[in-house]
């Protein structure tokens, strides 16, 4: 069985505790270095490219970001923040952002190290390029028939 998640922009408690965005927020301070820098960078990139996204808090600990579906992760490791586009392999990458995750069908990965610079522009173009696939894809959806 799968559990509803209802998703909100803001980041207001809930009755079952801290929002994503709350959640996301202290992930960012816990870390307390490099990585935690890189990942609030990255998430403010996010949301300049799409003000509309919705924050989520997904898999035990992990950021995610949506709209019309999932559009990245967020992860953190040891080396790496792991920034993965859940239908990669579907977007043009003119830049040659992606890094990483390259051998799949489906996803495609970047993996940023302490002190890498982000080609801001590159990024923002990948971030709406995923969008507008999940949009376009969340057309090509029929619509539910109702039971009468």
């Amino acid at each position: 069985m799968k559990k509803a998640v209802t998703a909100t922009k803001s980041s207001a408690k809930d009755a079952n505790g801290p929002s994503p965005s709350k959640l996301i927020d202290g992930r960012i301070k816990e870390l307390g270095d490099w990585r935690g820098e890189m990942l609030g960078r990255i998430r403010g990139l996010i949301k300049e490219a799409d003000p509309e996204i919705v924050e989520e808090w997904k898999w035990r600990g992990v950021p995610v970001w949506e709209h019309d579906g999932i559009i990245c992760t967020g992860e953190t490791y040891k080396a790496v923040v792991k920034m993965t586009f859940a239908k990669g392999a579907a977007l043009e990458d003119p830049a040659g952002l992606f890094n990483s995750s390259l051998e799949g069908n489906v996803r495609r990965a970047i993996d940023f190290q302490e002190g890498a610079k982000i080609n801001e522009k590159a990024l923002k173009a990948l971030i709406r390029a995923a969008v507008a696939l999940n949009a376009s894809k969340a057309k090509k959806r029929p619509a539910k028939k109702r039971s009468t």
